[in-house]
């Protein structure tokens, strides 16, 4: 799971893949855990996929962005400069 380009101003892609069917979830944070948003909360069969996130709204620093795919669970960090 990554997402592209990072740092990003203000849209950003994250690529991620999922082994088997299962529900799955990935939502934003701000860096004090706050939830921002929630891009994915639906089931879906393996494969790759990709979901693009605007920030236009938001202020520049890092976020984090959490995927949960059954029991598997992903945190990365990515940085907004405007």
């Amino acid at each position: 799971m990554q997402n592209y380009p990072n740092p990003f101003n203000p849209i950003t892609t994250i690529k991620y893949s999922i082994a088997k069917p299962e529900l799955v979830t990935l939502k934003v944070y701000d860096i004090l855990g706050s939830e921002i948003a929630t891009l994915i909360n639906e089931i879906k069969t393996s494969g790759n996929y990709e979901v693009s996130f605007n920030a236009s709204n938001l202020a520049s620093g890092m976020y984090l962005y959490k995927l949960t795919a059954g029991n598997y669970t992903k945190v990365r960090k990515m940085i907004l400069m405007k």
